[in-house]
């Protein structure tokens, strides 16, 4: 698996079927065409490297256990809600599976120093403009 195919195996994600908030027609009290979706960070089948900067994410839809927990009830079927919640899933996935890179110390060249006092000092000279008028 390269990080730019990361998918998510669809065996290791449960769904469940629930009605849908909102307003609804005819329909509304009969079908379930919500879906949850639930997906076991810490059994499943992905690299470690991204288990790990998967479960550091500060999102509410993963739980204290590692548990990603996706809602998805955009559309009326209840196999478009399941696709829905299984791209969020993967998008979600594939967010984390480039690690981030190493940020490296580095000094201001020469040319933005220059700048920067010459700033300060057409700073300093417009201030000095400002005080009480000498006869």
């Amino acid at each position: 698996m390269t990080a730019a195919l990361l998918q998510v195996v669809e065996a290791e994600v449960e769904f469940t079927a629930m009605r849908a908030q909102g307003a609804g027609g005819q329909n509304v009290n009969k079908v379930s065409s919500a879906v949850h979706l639930r997906f076991d960070v810490g059994a499943s089948s992905l690299p470690e490297d991204v288990k790990e900067r998967l479960l550091c994410l500060r999102d509410t839809r993963i739980t204290q256990d590692g548990v990603v927990v996706i809602k998805a009830q955009q559309y009326r079927s209840q196999e478009q809600n399941r696709a829905d919640a299984l791209d969020r899933l993967n998008a979600l996935v594939q967010s984390v599976a480039q690690p981030p890179r190493t940020r490296r110390a580095t000094k201001p060249t020469y040319g933005s120093r220059q700048r920067r006092l010459e700033t300060k000092t057409q700073r300093g000279e417009t201030k000095a403009l400002r005080g009480k008028v000498r006869e």
